[in-house]
């Protein structure tokens, strides 16, 4: 079987740096993570496994995974440039 042909898995961890107070969110394949753990196990903190794309670990790991997307309609918009006075609505 060829490597294209292999379904991939994505992980979202805790990256933990030498030397700073917080942890950042990181993305990797599952193959990476496990390498990872092996060499280092309980280095970093797994948060989330089985992520079937890499656009979707992405957005989880940006913490915008389940966001609606922000829409306005221009009355709303309209409205609230009115609402903020004259200095901004023009």
């Amino acid at each position: 079987m060829r490597k294209a042909d292999k379904p991939v898995s994505w992980v979202v961890y805790k990256m933990t740096i030498h030397g700073k107070p917080t942890e950042f969110n990181a993305v990797c394949e599952q193959g990476e993570w496990d390498a990872m753990e092996l060499s280092r196990p309980g280095y970093h903190r797994l948060v989330r496994a089985g992520i079937t794309n890499e656009g979707e670990a992405e957005r989880f790991a940006r913490g915008t995974a389940g966001d609606p997307k922000r829409r306005l309609s221009r009355e709303r918009t309209a409205a609230e440039l009115l609402a903020a006075g004259p200095g901004l609505a023009r």
